[in-house]
């Protein structure tokens, strides 16, 4: 039995782990994470690693969750397509998802057998939540014929009515190797102009059909975020994902996945990055490149941000209702076909 002298012990083993980490992190646009603050997490961490190891359960962090739980918990963290990838891997018991519905719902369409947890319970998205399945199917009805993709920010009801899911990372190639000149894309609208101008730019254009809606984060994007980046920070690079407008990713340097803009962060001299995305990516940057400074005007997702290490210790011991994640079975053999052609067209 562990005593009082033993109990604080690791805790301040932990906290300094944890310091450690995030030293270089911000928790606001004005702050750092604090020692003190990595103390206080230090006992939800702990409790978490614990019950996780006896459930055999796998922790899964959306880049987007906050920095305790991306790098004081989490197994595997990145975005929506590498956490597909380590949820369809995992021999774990039970899967936890940090991050948004559609993305633990996706791990349970292709983990039937399995538990799978979502600490922020029904968690939603812009994009996933602008489209239903019947809006999907007159779609379809409408433009007979015309093959579907949509982005994995959708739900499993409108990937069971495509051909092929697809992410930010691998939308460009996948829409190129889909024959035909015309193409669905949903639910992003934004993204749409992206993906018809890449593929313009790269000699197979396509006419591209959309309906949905946007990012709540990165729709907020204008031009003169760039042009104050660059006025404000001479010589600055500036990165933006493809959910952001076209005219703003015109003007940057790299417009690219989550994923993307890490690894061109990591291969780049370049000593200061505009960020046009959410919160959470600058996190985990600021984690991974301390020498680096990054810039970031405005961005975060409430919903991701729903997730904590509380109601993640919650679901671990005592999951509620809302936390579990099922799917109609139907539904998710439908979906399934999509995400597995995703993996296939994606290798």
């Amino acid at each position: 039995m562990l005593t009082t002298l033993d109990q604080q012990a690791r805790l301040t083993e932990e906290a300094h782990r944890l310091y450690g980490l995030l030293r270089s992190v911000s928790k606001s646009k004005a702050a750092k994470w604090t020692y003190e603050d990595c103390l206080a997490a230090a006992p939800y961490t702990l409790a978490i690693n614990r019950f996780k190891k006896e459930q055999n359960a796998v922790i899964l962090a959306h880049s987007y969750t906050t920095p305790d739980l991306v790098y004081g918990v989490a197994d595997f963290r990145g975005d929506s397509y590498e956490l597909a990838l380590k949820a369809r891997d995992s021999s774990a018991d039970v899967i936890v998802f940090a991050g948004v519905w559609f993305m633990a719902e996706t791990a349970k369409i292709i983990n039937p057998g399995k538990k799978v947890l979502i600490p922020a319970g029904r968690a939603g998205c812009t994009l996933a939540d602008s489209m239903t399945g019947e809006d999907m199917k007159k779609l379809r009805a409408e433009h007979p014929g015309v093959p579907a993709l949509c982005y994995i920010n959708s739900s499993a009801e409108v990937k069971a009515q495509c051909d092929s899911c697809v992410t930010s990372g691998n939308v460009f190639d996948i829409a190129q190797k889909i024959p035909g000149n015309e193409l669905i894309f949903v639910p992003d609208m934004l993204m749409a102009q992206n993906l018809e101008a890449e593929l313009k730019r790269r000699g197979t254009p396509k006419t591209i059909i959309s309906s949905g809606g946007s990012c709540c984060v990165h729709d907020k994007y204008r031009p003169e975020h760039v042009e104050k980046l660059r006025a404000d920070h001479p010589g600055i690079c500036v990165l933006a994902h493809p959910e952001c407008p076209i005219e703003v990713c015109e003007l940057c340097d790299y417009v690219g996945s989550t994923k993307g803009m890490a690894s061109y962060v990591a291969a780049s001299d370049a000593k200061t990055f505009g960020m046009l995305t959410e919160f959470g990516l600058v996190n985990r940057l600021e984690a991974e490149h301390p020498d680096k400074t990054f810039v970031w005007p405005f961005g975060v997702c409430s919903y991701m941000k729903r997730n904590s290490l509380i109601n993640t210790l919650e679901a671990l011991i005592d999951p509620r209702p809302d936390q579990v994640v099922e799917v109609d079975p139907a539904v998710a053999q439908a979906a399934k076909k999509s995400i597995d052609k995703m993996f296939e067209l994606a290798k």
